[in-house]
Protein backbone atom coordinates (compact mmCIF):
# COMPACT_ATOMS: atom_id res chain seq x y z
CA UNK A 1 0.00 0.00 0.00
CA UNK A 2 1.59 2.88 -0.99
CA UNK A 3 1.45 5.91 1.70
CA UNK A 4 2.02 9.58 1.69
CA UNK A 5 2.51 12.13 4.74
CA UNK A 6 -0.71 14.69 4.84
CA UNK A 7 -1.56 12.42 1.46
CA UNK A 8 1.24 15.23 -0.29
CA UNK A 9 1.36 14.58 -4.26
CA UNK A 10 -2.15 12.34 -4.29
CA UNK A 11 -4.77 13.07 -6.84
CA UNK A 12 -8.02 12.53 -4.38
CA UNK A 13 -10.85 13.41 -6.94
CA UNK A 14 -11.41 15.24 -10.30
CA UNK A 15 -12.82 19.00 -10.87
CA UNK A 16 -13.61 21.18 -13.03
CA UNK A 17 -13.67 24.35 -10.91
CA UNK A 18 -9.85 25.50 -9.99
CA UNK A 19 -6.61 24.36 -11.12
CA UNK A 20 -2.73 24.72 -10.01
CA UNK A 21 -0.43 23.64 -13.15
CA UNK A 22 2.76 24.46 -13.40
CA UNK A 23 2.57 26.82 -10.66
CA UNK A 24 -0.41 28.83 -12.37
CA UNK A 25 -3.77 29.29 -10.74
CA UNK A 26 -6.92 28.98 -12.72
CA UNK A 27 -10.77 29.58 -12.02
CA UNK A 28 -12.80 27.37 -14.56
CA UNK A 29 -9.85 27.88 -16.74
CA UNK A 30 -9.07 31.53 -16.88
CA UNK A 31 -6.04 32.68 -14.98
CA UNK A 32 -6.10 34.16 -11.93
CA UNK A 33 -4.18 37.24 -12.75
CA UNK A 34 -6.82 38.37 -15.41
CA UNK A 35 -9.60 37.79 -12.44
CA UNK A 36 -7.89 39.50 -10.04
CA UNK A 37 -6.94 42.39 -12.36
CA UNK A 38 -10.42 42.48 -14.14
CA UNK A 39 -13.38 40.84 -12.83
CA UNK A 40 -15.65 41.93 -10.16
CA UNK A 41 -16.04 39.22 -7.10
CA UNK A 42 -19.73 38.78 -7.81
CA UNK A 43 -18.34 37.56 -11.73
CA UNK A 44 -15.56 34.90 -9.96
CA UNK A 45 -18.89 33.86 -7.91
CA UNK A 46 -21.13 33.11 -10.87
CA UNK A 47 -18.16 31.38 -12.61
CA UNK A 48 -17.12 29.06 -10.14
CA UNK A 49 -20.96 28.33 -9.59
CA UNK A 50 -21.86 27.84 -13.18
CA UNK A 51 -18.49 27.26 -15.30
CA UNK A 52 -19.04 30.00 -17.14
CA UNK A 53 -18.58 34.23 -16.46
CA UNK A 54 -22.26 35.53 -16.10
CA UNK A 55 -23.76 37.73 -18.67
CA UNK A 56 -25.35 41.19 -17.55
CA UNK A 57 -28.60 40.47 -16.40
CA UNK A 58 -27.65 37.04 -15.29
CA UNK A 59 -25.06 38.97 -13.28
CA UNK A 60 -27.55 41.93 -11.99
CA UNK A 61 -29.77 38.64 -10.78
CA UNK A 62 -26.78 37.88 -8.73
CA UNK A 63 -26.60 40.90 -7.25
CA UNK A 64 -29.98 41.20 -6.48
CA UNK A 65 -29.92 37.82 -4.61
CA UNK A 66 -26.86 38.44 -2.54
CA UNK A 67 -28.50 41.61 -1.19
CA UNK A 68 -31.65 40.11 -0.44
CA UNK A 69 -30.34 37.10 1.21
CA UNK A 70 -28.16 39.40 3.03
CA UNK A 71 -30.42 40.38 6.02
CA UNK A 72 -29.89 37.87 9.15
CA UNK A 73 -32.94 36.52 10.88
CA UNK A 74 -33.47 37.61 14.42
CA UNK A 75 -33.21 34.01 15.47
CA UNK A 76 -29.14 34.77 13.93
CA UNK A 77 -28.64 38.49 15.44
CA UNK A 78 -29.72 37.04 19.41
CA UNK A 79 -27.20 34.49 18.80
CA UNK A 80 -24.56 36.03 17.70
CA UNK A 81 -25.41 39.16 20.99
CA UNK A 82 -25.39 35.63 23.31
CA UNK A 83 -21.95 34.70 22.83
CA UNK A 84 -19.31 35.33 25.55
CA UNK A 85 -17.11 38.37 25.14
CA UNK A 86 -14.26 35.46 24.89
CA UNK A 87 -15.36 34.17 22.00
CA UNK A 88 -13.14 33.69 19.65
CA UNK A 89 -14.61 35.33 15.61
CA UNK A 90 -14.09 32.36 13.78
CA UNK A 91 -15.71 29.86 16.63
CA UNK A 92 -18.49 32.45 16.55
CA UNK A 93 -18.90 32.09 12.73
CA UNK A 94 -18.77 28.49 12.94
CA UNK A 95 -21.73 28.20 14.82
CA UNK A 96 -23.84 31.28 13.74
CA UNK A 97 -23.51 29.12 10.19
CA UNK A 98 -24.51 25.48 12.47
CA UNK A 99 -27.46 27.53 13.42
CA UNK A 100 -28.70 28.67 9.92
CA UNK A 101 -29.36 25.13 9.32
CA UNK A 102 -31.93 24.79 11.91
CA UNK A 103 -33.78 27.65 10.51
CA UNK A 104 -34.25 26.53 7.02
CA UNK A 105 -36.98 24.02 7.36
CA UNK A 106 -35.92 22.35 3.53
CA UNK A 107 -31.93 21.94 4.98
CA UNK A 108 -32.46 18.14 3.98
CA UNK A 109 -33.02 18.51 0.75
CA UNK A 110 -30.22 18.36 -1.20
CA UNK A 111 -31.47 18.69 -4.61
CA UNK A 112 -29.36 21.21 -7.41
CA UNK A 113 -31.77 23.74 -7.71
CA UNK A 114 -31.97 24.12 -3.95
CA UNK A 115 -28.60 23.69 -3.19
CA UNK A 116 -27.85 26.71 -5.89
CA UNK A 117 -30.18 29.03 -4.19
CA UNK A 118 -28.95 27.81 -0.56
CA UNK A 119 -25.42 28.40 -1.70
CA UNK A 120 -25.80 31.60 -2.21
CA UNK A 121 -27.61 32.31 0.55
CA UNK A 122 -24.90 31.04 3.04
CA UNK A 123 -22.62 33.47 1.10
CA UNK A 124 -24.29 36.92 1.75
CA UNK A 125 -25.02 35.52 4.87
CA UNK A 126 -21.96 34.79 5.96
CA UNK A 127 -20.17 38.10 4.83
CA UNK A 128 -23.10 39.85 7.14
CA UNK A 129 -22.28 37.11 10.09
CA UNK A 130 -18.69 38.57 9.80
CA UNK A 131 -19.24 42.17 9.74
CA UNK A 132 -21.96 41.69 12.57
CA UNK A 133 -19.24 39.64 14.67
CA UNK A 134 -16.60 42.73 14.60
CA UNK A 135 -19.62 44.81 15.56
CA UNK A 136 -21.20 43.18 18.26
CA UNK A 137 -17.55 42.61 19.66
CA UNK A 138 -17.28 46.78 19.42
CA UNK A 139 -20.90 46.91 20.84
CA UNK A 140 -22.42 48.48 17.88
CA UNK A 141 -25.27 48.10 15.57
CA UNK A 142 -25.57 45.25 13.21
CA UNK A 143 -26.23 46.38 9.66
CA UNK A 144 -26.78 44.70 6.63
CA UNK A 145 -25.97 45.06 2.70
CA UNK A 146 -27.57 47.85 0.65
CA UNK A 147 -28.82 47.13 -3.14
CA UNK A 148 -27.07 49.38 -4.60
CA UNK A 149 -23.53 48.56 -3.55
CA UNK A 150 -21.16 45.58 -4.54
CA UNK A 151 -20.38 42.74 -2.58
CA UNK A 152 -17.06 44.50 -1.45
CA UNK A 153 -18.39 47.48 -1.08
CA UNK A 154 -21.37 46.20 1.42
CA UNK A 155 -19.06 43.78 3.41
CA UNK A 156 -17.00 47.35 4.42
CA UNK A 157 -20.04 49.38 5.27
CA UNK A 158 -21.42 46.43 7.44
CA UNK A 159 -18.31 46.50 9.39
CA UNK A 160 -17.42 50.39 9.67
CA UNK A 161 -20.96 51.81 9.13
CA UNK A 162 -19.74 54.22 6.76
CA UNK A 163 -19.48 54.03 3.43
CA UNK A 164 -15.91 53.17 1.96
CA UNK A 165 -13.76 54.79 -0.61
CA UNK A 166 -12.84 53.33 -3.99
CA UNK A 167 -9.43 52.02 -3.48
CA UNK A 168 -10.51 50.29 -0.21
CA UNK A 169 -13.26 48.64 -2.54
CA UNK A 170 -10.63 47.40 -5.03
CA UNK A 171 -8.38 46.47 -2.35
CA UNK A 172 -11.22 44.12 -0.65
CA UNK A 173 -12.72 43.24 -3.53
CA UNK A 174 -9.04 41.92 -4.92
CA UNK A 175 -8.56 39.95 -2.10
CA UNK A 176 -11.59 38.24 -2.15
CA UNK A 177 -10.78 37.04 -5.73
CA UNK A 178 -7.56 35.81 -4.47
CA UNK A 179 -9.28 33.65 -1.85
CA UNK A 180 -11.90 32.48 -3.63
CA UNK A 181 -11.00 28.81 -4.41
CA UNK A 182 -7.82 27.08 -4.45
CA UNK A 183 -7.96 23.33 -5.69
CA UNK A 184 -8.19 20.54 -3.09
CA UNK A 185 -7.03 22.41 0.07
CA UNK A 186 -7.70 21.08 3.25
CA UNK A 187 -11.07 22.85 4.10
CA UNK A 188 -12.64 22.35 0.81
CA UNK A 189 -11.02 18.61 1.23
CA UNK A 190 -13.66 18.37 4.40
CA UNK A 191 -16.54 19.86 3.14
CA UNK A 192 -16.12 17.55 -0.10
CA UNK A 193 -15.79 14.28 2.39
CA UNK A 194 -19.10 16.03 4.59
CA UNK A 195 -21.23 16.19 2.04
CA UNK A 196 -20.21 12.67 0.50
CA UNK A 197 -22.05 10.98 2.91
CA UNK A 198 -25.25 13.46 2.23
CA UNK A 199 -24.78 15.48 4.96
CA UNK A 200 -26.07 18.73 4.40
CA UNK A 201 -24.99 21.97 2.51
CA UNK A 202 -24.43 23.46 6.15
CA UNK A 203 -22.73 20.20 7.28
CA UNK A 204 -20.26 20.92 4.89
CA UNK A 205 -19.72 24.33 5.45
CA UNK A 206 -19.22 23.96 8.89
CA UNK A 207 -16.53 21.45 8.66
CA UNK A 208 -14.66 23.55 6.45
CA UNK A 209 -14.93 26.53 8.71
CA UNK A 210 -13.44 24.04 11.34
CA UNK A 211 -10.93 23.14 8.86
CA UNK A 212 -9.93 26.49 7.90
CA UNK A 213 -9.44 27.80 11.54
CA UNK A 214 -5.97 26.33 12.03
CA UNK A 215 -2.87 28.51 11.87
CA UNK A 216 -1.70 26.06 8.79
CA UNK A 217 -4.56 27.30 6.95
CA UNK A 218 -6.27 30.62 7.42
CA UNK A 219 -5.26 31.05 10.58
CA UNK A 220 -1.85 31.54 9.01
CA UNK A 221 -2.08 35.72 7.87
CA UNK A 222 -3.54 36.52 11.66
CA UNK A 223 -0.17 35.43 12.61
CA UNK A 224 1.88 37.15 10.11
CA UNK A 225 0.37 40.35 11.70
CA UNK A 226 1.29 39.03 15.00
CA UNK A 227 4.98 38.38 14.06
CA UNK A 228 4.76 41.97 12.58
CA UNK A 229 3.26 43.53 15.70
CA UNK A 230 6.00 41.08 17.35
CA UNK A 231 8.76 42.79 15.58
CA UNK A 232 7.00 46.08 16.39
CA UNK A 233 10.32 48.32 14.02
CA UNK A 234 12.08 47.87 10.99
CA UNK A 235 15.68 47.86 13.12
CA UNK A 236 14.33 44.77 14.93
CA UNK A 237 13.29 42.83 11.83
CA UNK A 238 17.12 41.18 11.53
CA UNK A 239 17.86 40.49 14.74
CA UNK A 240 14.22 38.31 15.50
CA UNK A 241 14.40 36.61 11.95
CA UNK A 242 17.74 35.60 12.54
CA UNK A 243 17.42 34.40 15.62
CA UNK A 244 13.83 32.23 14.62
CA UNK A 245 15.58 30.71 11.48
CA UNK A 246 18.52 29.56 14.70
CA UNK A 247 15.82 28.34 16.71
CA UNK A 248 14.02 26.51 13.87
CA UNK A 249 10.83 28.43 13.80
CA UNK A 250 8.10 28.59 11.71
CA UNK A 251 8.16 32.16 9.91
CA UNK A 252 4.50 32.02 8.41
CA UNK A 253 3.30 33.25 5.25
CA UNK A 254 6.06 31.78 3.22
CA UNK A 255 6.47 28.54 1.26
CA UNK A 256 3.42 26.50 -0.24
CA UNK A 257 3.29 22.46 -0.64
CA UNK A 258 2.02 23.34 -3.91
CA UNK A 259 3.71 25.82 -5.74
CA UNK A 260 7.48 25.63 -6.27
CA UNK A 261 8.23 28.93 -7.46
CA UNK A 262 6.03 30.94 -5.75
CA UNK A 263 2.26 32.15 -5.10
CA UNK A 264 0.36 33.56 -8.22
CA UNK A 265 -1.80 34.89 -5.61
CA UNK A 266 0.92 36.87 -3.76
CA UNK A 267 2.13 39.43 -6.16
CA UNK A 268 -1.31 41.03 -6.43
CA UNK A 269 -1.17 41.25 -2.78
CA UNK A 270 1.59 42.69 -2.19
CA UNK A 271 1.54 45.41 -5.12
CA UNK A 272 -2.36 46.70 -3.22
CA UNK A 273 -0.35 46.73 0.22
CA UNK A 274 2.59 48.85 -1.44
CA UNK A 275 -0.58 50.83 -3.31
CA UNK A 276 -2.12 51.82 -0.20
CA UNK A 277 0.47 52.45 2.07
CA UNK A 278 0.99 55.00 -0.71
CA UNK A 279 -2.05 56.49 -0.50
CA UNK A 280 -2.40 56.34 3.10
CA UNK A 281 1.29 57.04 4.07
CA UNK A 282 1.49 54.14 6.62
CA UNK A 283 4.24 52.51 4.99
CA UNK A 284 5.60 50.53 8.25
CA UNK A 285 4.15 47.21 7.75
CA UNK A 286 4.80 47.30 4.36
CA UNK A 287 8.32 48.08 4.24
CA UNK A 288 9.16 45.92 7.11
CA UNK A 289 7.27 43.05 5.11
CA UNK A 290 9.30 43.43 2.03
CA UNK A 291 12.53 43.13 4.56
CA UNK A 292 11.28 39.87 5.87
CA UNK A 293 10.58 38.99 2.44
CA UNK A 294 14.28 39.18 1.17
CA UNK A 295 15.40 37.24 4.12
CA UNK A 296 13.65 34.45 3.92
CA UNK A 297 13.84 34.38 0.38
CA UNK A 298 17.83 34.23 0.47
CA UNK A 299 18.39 32.58 3.36
CA UNK A 300 15.50 30.01 2.94
CA UNK A 301 14.84 30.07 -0.89
CA UNK A 302 11.12 30.27 -0.11
CA UNK A 303 8.88 32.91 -1.18
CA UNK A 304 5.83 34.99 0.19
CA UNK A 305 2.00 33.05 -0.26
CA UNK A 306 -0.78 34.95 -0.72
CA UNK A 307 -1.29 35.37 3.51
CA UNK A 308 1.89 37.00 3.82
CA UNK A 309 0.93 39.90 2.15
CA UNK A 310 -3.03 40.26 2.97
CA UNK A 311 -1.85 40.67 6.54
CA UNK A 312 -0.80 44.42 5.53
CA UNK A 313 -3.47 45.33 3.34
CA UNK A 314 -6.11 44.20 5.82
CA UNK A 315 -4.52 46.23 8.36
CA UNK A 316 -4.02 49.25 5.97
CA UNK A 317 -8.07 48.74 5.45
CA UNK A 318 -8.63 49.27 9.47
CA UNK A 319 -9.90 45.66 9.59
CA UNK A 320 -8.57 43.88 13.36
CA UNK A 321 -6.33 40.83 13.03
CA UNK A 322 -9.26 38.61 15.25
CA UNK A 323 -11.28 39.47 11.34
CA UNK A 324 -8.60 37.99 8.88
CA UNK A 325 -9.55 34.35 9.23
CA UNK A 326 -13.48 35.31 9.10
CA UNK A 327 -12.42 37.31 6.26
CA UNK A 328 -10.85 34.32 4.43
CA UNK A 329 -14.10 32.59 4.99
CA UNK A 330 -16.10 34.86 3.29
CA UNK A 331 -13.94 34.53 0.07
CA UNK A 332 -13.40 31.40 0.26
CA UNK A 333 -17.33 29.87 0.61
CA UNK A 334 -17.32 30.77 -2.89
CA UNK A 335 -15.18 27.66 -3.76
CA UNK A 336 -16.78 25.50 -0.51
CA UNK A 337 -19.67 25.53 -2.14
CA UNK A 338 -18.72 25.22 -5.64
CA UNK A 339 -16.93 22.24 -4.94
CA UNK A 340 -19.77 20.97 -2.39
CA UNK A 341 -22.16 21.02 -5.52
CA UNK A 342 -20.08 19.58 -7.35
CA UNK A 343 -19.57 16.79 -5.27
CA UNK A 344 -22.85 15.99 -4.96
CA UNK A 345 -23.70 16.14 -8.85
CA UNK A 346 -21.05 12.95 -8.79
CA UNK A 347 -21.16 11.21 -5.66
CA UNK A 348 -19.16 8.65 -4.19
CA UNK A 349 -18.20 8.16 -0.50
CA UNK A 350 -14.59 9.29 0.34
CA UNK A 351 -13.57 6.75 2.40
CA UNK A 352 -9.65 6.21 2.17
CA UNK A 353 -7.26 3.22 3.88
CA UNK A 354 -4.84 3.45 6.46
CA UNK A 355 -1.54 1.82 6.68
CA UNK A 356 -1.21 0.35 10.31
CA UNK A 357 2.39 0.94 11.56
CA UNK A 358 0.55 -0.69 15.38
CA UNK A 359 2.19 -3.78 17.12
CA UNK A 360 0.79 -7.09 16.40
CA UNK A 361 0.01 -10.62 17.05
CA UNK A 362 -0.85 -9.19 20.85
CA UNK A 363 -3.09 -11.19 23.34
CA UNK A 364 -5.94 -10.12 25.61
CA UNK A 365 -4.26 -10.20 28.91
CA UNK A 366 -6.43 -10.77 31.96
CA UNK A 367 -7.73 -7.65 34.16
CA UNK A 368 -6.51 -9.22 37.10
CA UNK A 369 -3.04 -10.39 35.86
CA UNK A 370 -1.90 -7.22 33.85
Amino acid sequence: MMTTSGLEGITATQSAISSIIDDTLTYRGIIIDELAEQASFEEVLYLLLNGTLPKTESLAQLKKELVQYGTLQDEIVLLLKSFPKSAKPMDMLRTAVSALSLLDTEAKEISWENNQKRGLKIQAQIATIVAAIQRVREGKEILFPKQEYSFAQNFLYMLKGEVPDQIAIEAFNKALILHADHELNASTFSARVTVATLADIYAGIVSAIGTLSGPLHGGANEAVMEMLEEIGDIHHIRPYIYQALSEKRKIMGFGHRVYKKGDPRAKHLKAMSEKLAHITGERKLYEMSTIIEEIITREKGLLPNVDFYSASVYNSLGISKELFTPIFAVSRTSGWISHILEQYENNRLIRPRAEYVGPSKMSYIPLDIR
